[in-house]
């Protein structure tokens, strides 16, 4: 059912006067509280006439104030012009999904632009080791000397604050360059890596035009330069260090290489005492970082005798997503050396859970390969290979020689060499991070020689590093990247990787596809990867707070969707849309509200289906009752318009009625104002839900008398009951009507519907709370409740709600709306 609701917000107050016995009663959802002086009995009788008399007084207020009787005498008169449709879940989920695919297909096209220019770009370059390139270094931008001339690669940069960008500097027309502090920014690679990218601008600029809802759009290069567009001024940290590599990111990994099957094998011998293990311990700790949701892994350690580093893993592989790798990480601290090195057993290990996998068809299917980490190599170790890898060499075996001792560097090149794997010798602590990215790009190989330009789309993160350089707000973001390669004839078989190219998308500009006033009070839409893990979910909440700052949870980006769905015991859900299936369920569910101090027993149907060309599935969900009917009413937009621009009236600013983010010039606009302007002719280029505006058109005009009743109350000789605080309505369409009975130096709750009060306004993930615990209420009666919020600390306000009707034939719907009274008692008996 749709619905408009009317709630009540009551504030108590105690007044004390001492000649009294009782100095205040309270009711609170059918129970009484009694404060008396403890040698005074009362009888019973006389507690319940208490009762009952309180009670009709609230309802007395709350039919006064909030004027439900006038809203469903008017919705009566109206019924003539109203229509109510079924909502058809199988159909809104394909058309959701459809829309969503359309988004996603417009960015893959923009990053499939990139490659090919950078291809082109490089095909066309010929390196020069002598270049001189006088390039924008986003950290050193607009950077004078003591002369006030610009330093070298700081050059003159104008950087302006956009609303599309987060309200940051940037520069629309340029892209720039960032570097690590580890990596020379006059280093001929990287010279004539960004001479050649320059190439590149052209097309940030292009896609941005052909696609205004693009964000950030970038090239990462194996050499480590990262070329960003819009251009910012990056900002170091407190070291002065810009840490940040491209290389290491996931979206950059992800795109360089396939899934594949990792087995750490690492020497805790007696002469890996000391620095060595900790540079050993590094080294996985970075292995680690380069593998994703899709890749799978195992940790060995050997002396003379194998264990395995987590031994619920013996003889297995695991899926390397975040929980598992910092699972290893902190075993690493466990790790202690004695004993002598005996690799061949390790080797044999290690080569017999990859044959495993490969024969039961478990792990990623793709690559496979073993990282040996150790400090020389002594036994005879060539019979395992010849039994386990020669001659197909399915297992790429990369060796990393740890410390400064050389003299068994060449039998650990050897296992490297002889194996399709890469050779490192890692001396120091500060070697590991380049040493480390090599396996990548030995890994990119086949990829480059094939040619394989696969697209890949990474799990929901929030890139709290490039936040930090004011480049990125926290919000969940997926990114979609491609592979970068070199197609000189003289280089094609070396399968040269030049890089990646990508863009960011918003998971909160994507679920806007699924609008809230088609769900329901209830209903909601989510999005998970092909892994089960959450990319986006109104349950899912990334962030806590830690002071006055907001911070991601750990593992925040590894939620599986069982953990958000948990009334689905058999993970029926989860399997059919990991599977990428379309159907349907229903669930009996337990839904908590108001910080989950309520629950609300709900029957909820879920819709589900695949996003095509992606590996991720699209699910919605409606609840029985108020979600499956939707109320359709036609005024003329003159009308509405009228009752649209009242003082008292504002819409879900969440909500997209106009979608004011594709020209620059509507970014300054308000939800309302835009849909005035487009309403008026102002803006006829404006794209609006037609379907949302003809709801909010009508609900502006069915709600109008209530303005004029709520006025009228605080003109009356009598005034305004004293503690009457608020009135309010709202409606599935996201219009909400307020009138303020008190002055603000009055009311108990202050920020109440406020901007800061999320939890009781239409936002993008849900219908406030109050409308949400009415929809369940029955029609007619009020409903009290005391809110359990930041807003109402002091637990001394409640509110009251109730909800109207509307019928057509034989099926009577709730239309969509509530109103709320606030109101300060003192009461003396």
């Amino acid at each position: 059912m749709e619905m408009w609701l009317l709630s009540i917000d009551v504030s108590i107050m105690c007044h004390i006067r001492r000649s009294s016995w009782v100095t205040f009663l309270m009711v609170y959802t059918g129970w009484l509280c009694i404060f008396t002086r403890a040698q005074m009995k009362i009888p019973p009788e006389t507690v319940q006439k208490w009762a009952i008399t309180l009670s009709e007084q609230i309802n007395a207020i709350a039919s006064k104030y909030s004027g439900a009787a006038l809203l469903q005498k008017k919705l009566k008169d109206v019924e003539s012009i109203i229509r109510i449709e079924d909502v058809d879940g199988s159909r809104l989920v394909l058309e959701f999904s459809e829309e969503i695919e359309r988004m996603l297909g417009s960015k893959m096209k923009s990053v499939k632009r990139l490659a090919d220019t950078a291809e082109d770009a490089d095909l066309y370059h010929e390196f020069n080791a002598s270049l001189k390139f006088d390039y924008f270094n986003s950290l050193l931008v607009n950077t004078m000397d003591d002369e006030g001339n610009f330093i070298e690669l700081g050059g003159e940069f104008p950087l302006e604050e956009n609303e599309h960008f987060n309200k940051l500097p940037v520069n629309t027309l340029m892209s720039d360059i960032q570097v690590p502090t580890n990596v020379y920014n006059k280093d001929p690679d990287i010279l004539n890596g960004v001479y050649m990218s320059e190439a590149l601008n052209d097309i940030f600029i292009s896609n941005f035009q052909k696609d205004p809802t693009l964000t950030w759009q970038y090239f990462g290069s194996s050499a480590g330069f990262f070329r960003l567009y819009p251009g910012i001024r990056w900002t170091p940290d407190s070291n002065g260090v810009v840490a940040f590599d491209c290389r290491n990111r996931n979206w950059y990994i992800q795109a360089a290489t396939s899934p594949k099957d990792i087995i750490i094998v690492v020497d805790v011998s007696g002469s890996m005492k000391g620095l060595k293990m900790t540079i050993a311990k590094h080294t996985i700790n970075t292995i680690l970082d380069t593998l994703g949701e899709n890749d799978f892994v195992n940790v060995i350690a050997y002396t003379d005798y194998v264990r395995y580093v987590e031994p619920c893993f013996k003889g297995t592989l695991v899926q390397a997503d975040l929980d598992n790798r910092e699972h290893f990480k902190l075993l690493m601290d466990d790790l202690h050396v004695k004993g002598e090195a005996k690799v061949k057993k390790a080797m044999k290990e290690a080569f017999r859970i990859l044959a495993d996998a490969r024969a039961n068809g478990q792990g990623s299917l793709c690559n496979q390969a073993i990282m040996l980490i150790t400090d020389g190599a002594m036994e005879d170790f060539q019979s395992v290979f010849e039994e386990f890898n020669w001659p197909d060499r399915k297992v790429r075996v990369f060796t990393y020689l740890i410390g400064r001792d050389m003299t068994f560097s060449e039998n650990v090149k050897w296992i490297a060499c002889n194996n399709k794997g890469y050779y490192t010798h890692v001396s120091t602590l500060a070697d590991v991070q380049e040493n480390v990215m090599e396996y990548l790009h030995v890994l990119s190989r086949p990829m480059v020689i094939n040619h394989d330009h696969d697209i890949i789309w990474t799990e929901a993160y929030m890139d709290t590093v490039l936040f930090k350089s004011k480049a990125h707000s926290l919000l969940l973001m997926t990114s979609v990247a491609m592979p970068v390669f070199s197609k000189k004839k003289e280089t094609l078989s070396h399968g040269i990787l030049l890089g990646v190219v990508g863009t960011d998308v918003p998971l909160l500009e994507v679920m806007k596809l699924a609008p809230r006033y088609k769900l329901g009070a209830h209903g909601y839409a989510f999005l998970i990867t092909n892994n089960g893990y959450i990319l986006a979910h109104p349950d899912l909440r990334p962030l806590y707070s830690d002071g006055k700052k907001l911070k991601p949870k750990p593992n925040y980006n590894s939620v599986d969707l069982s953990e958000a769905e948990w009334e689905d015991t058999e993970d029926s859900l989860r399997t059919a849309m990991v599977k990428g299936q379309t159907g349907t369920m229903a669930l009996d569910v337990r839904a908590a509200v108001d910080k989950g101090k309520r629950p609300l027993f709900l029957k909820n149907d879920y819709f589900y289906t695949t996003i095509n060309e992606t590996p991720f599935s699209f699910g919605m969900v409606l609840t029985r009752g108020h979600g499956q009917y939707m109320v359709f009413g036609n005024v003329s937009v003159e009308e509405g318009l009228h009752d649209l621009q009242q003082p008292d009236l504002t819409i879900a600013d969440e909500w997209t009625y106009c979608e004011t983010d594709i020209d620059p010039h509507h970014r300054k606009l308000t939800q309302l104002q835009a849909v005035v302007r487009y309403l008026t002719g102002k803006e006829p280029d404006l794209e609006c839900d037609e379907i949302l505006l003809q709801q909010v058109l009508f609900d502006a005009v069915v709600t109008a008398p209530l303005e004029a009743y709520w006025t009228a109350l605080t003109l009356t000789g009598s005034g305004v009951d004293e503690g009457m605080e608020s009135a309010f309505l709202g409606t599935r369409s996201g219009l909400m009507r307020v009138i303020r009975y008190a002055g603000s130096e009055k009311r108990v709750g202050k920020k109440f519907l406020t901007r800061v009060d999320k939890e009781n306004l239409f936002t993008v993930d849900h219908f406030p709370i109050w409308y949400r615990l009415a929809a369940e209420n029955k029609p007619g009666q009020f409903f009290f409740y005391v809110p359990h919020d930041d807003i109402n600390k002091g637990r001394n306000t409640f509110v009251a709600v109730t909800s109207v009707t509307v019928t057509e034939g034989k099926r009577t719907a709730i239309p969509g709306g509530k109103i709320s009274v606030c109101h300060s008692l003192s009461s003396e008996i």
